[in-house]
């Protein structure tokens, strides 16, 4: 019997041993995965941080001598990162979306940055968009359309946007010349004549700039000309308009008519329908061309047209006066449309995105409409509006024959 207890007792603390063994193997082994996974979380931080930064150094408008350079970093860091790794990307302009966005097929674009150019060019110059299928459309569109109407002048490009040319070459390697490398260019082919048709709406802050741009230039081209923007002149008052705006009207309304399968602005009013279409706004003096525009739908007897703008410039185009002005007069059915002639990062996100302070978002959150739609189409695409630039590309060229 003493044999048996003892053997029982010598059992029952083995027992507790090899239990105590295991709870303390546990623990460490818990401890060691904890561990190893802070380390790791650590790890992704740093490497998305680090091509946060590098995402930064390039969202600049300044092109230096290190900007090829940084763009290509820039693309070699994101992709070496895991799809984890990519998701916690984020700094002062850096998101997931700058390399992640899947904006369509960059290889359909043509950069028009190609020597041999001749004594003859005409220069399109634009503010530009990272957004692929809409540049292809709408900036490339406009370029086509030129280069078609003008076949022994020379089409060649030019983006203001510093940010945006270099969003483009380090998402797809596509470059393209800024104002001053297109205007070196023209100067080293020999350019006699240079032509400048802005892709820009009226005569407001870009344009401006590219004027003074043009400047410098004077004594290096025997010629420059600078042709209208799309809505040409501004006009005193917002009772002025013109054949240019009265086109454009009447082209996007057409377009939008088209695209929502309606016969008609008259089929749409009856339905209940009212088309918004969103222009960037400015607070240069030039800001009136949209109450022109918005006086030029009146003319046309397009009561259920409104325009609006993202910043709010003039106020009533700003999106809570015109949610008020469309819910007035009865409309219940809403369709936005950007009055841009390139629909990007302000059609996709500004007027079309997900959040809460978004167009779409705010025209929902109201509660006075029964439906709200989208339309993301620039005025670049619409043939129309292609055969206004033609027209001031030639008034252009007239003068300098």
């Amino acid at each position: 019997m003493k044999t048996l207890l003892k053997v029982l007792s010598v059992t029952m603390v083995l027992c507790l041993l090899f239990a105590l063994a295991a709870c303390s193997g546990k623990k460490t082994d818990e401890t060691t995965a904890a561990e190893t996974s802070a380390d790791q979380a650590a790890l992704d931080k740093a490497a998305a941080d680090k091509v946060a930064k590098l995402i930064d150094a390039i969202y600049v408008q300044e092109r230096t001598d290190k900007t090829d350079e940084q763009c290509a970093a820039a693309k070699a860091a994101w992709d070496a990162l895991t799809d984890a790794q990519k998701e916690l990307v984020e700094g002062e302009n850096a998101d997931p979306d700058y390399f992640g966005r899947d904006t369509g097929d960059a290889s359909k674009d043509d950069p028009r940055n190609a020597d041999d150019i001749g004594e003859k060019e005409l220069l399109v110059v634009s503010f530009g968009t990272s957004f692929n299928d809409s540049r292809v459309a709408d900036i490339k569109g406009v370029e086509d359309a030129l280069q078609a109407k003008f076949k022994d002048w020379s089409v060649r490009r030019a983006f203001t946007a510093q940010i945006i040319i270099n969003h483009v070459q380090a998402r797809d390697g596509e470059k393209i010349d800024n104002m001053d490398q297109a205007l070196e260019r023209a100067v080293k082919n020999g350019v006699k004549t240079l032509v400048v048709q802005p892709t820009h709406l009226m005569h407001g802050a870009e344009y401006d700039e590219l004027t003074a741009a043009l400047k410098k230039y004077e004594g290096k081209i025997d010629k420059i000309v600078v042709a209208e923007p799309l809505l040409g002149e501004v006009g005193k008052d917002a009772s002025a308009i013109n054949a240019d705006k009265e086109t454009v009207a009447k082209a996007i309304t057409a377009s939008a008519l088209e695209d929502a399968k309606l016969e008609s602005i008259e089929a749409a009013d009856k339905a209940g329908t009212a088309f918004v279409f969103m222009g960037h706004g400015t607070s240069h003096t030039a800001k009136v061309s949209y109450s022109q525009m918005q006086t030029q739908m009146d003319k046309l007897g397009y009561k259920n047209v409104f325009i609006g703008t993202v910043e709010g410039e003039p106020e009533d185009t700003a999106c809570e006066a015109v949610i008020e002005k469309a819910a007035k007069a009865g409309y219940k059915n809403i369709v936005l449309r950007p009055l841009m002639v390139v629909a990007g990062d302000h059609a996709n996100n500004d007027m079309a995105g997900a959040e809460d302070d978004s167009w779409l978002s705010m025209f929902k959150a109201s509660g006075k409409f029964a439906d709200v739609a989208t339309q993301i189409a620039g005025l670049g695409r619409i043939a129309a509006v292609q055969e206004i630039y033609c027209a001031h590309a030639q008034a252009a060229i007239d003068t300098v024959k």
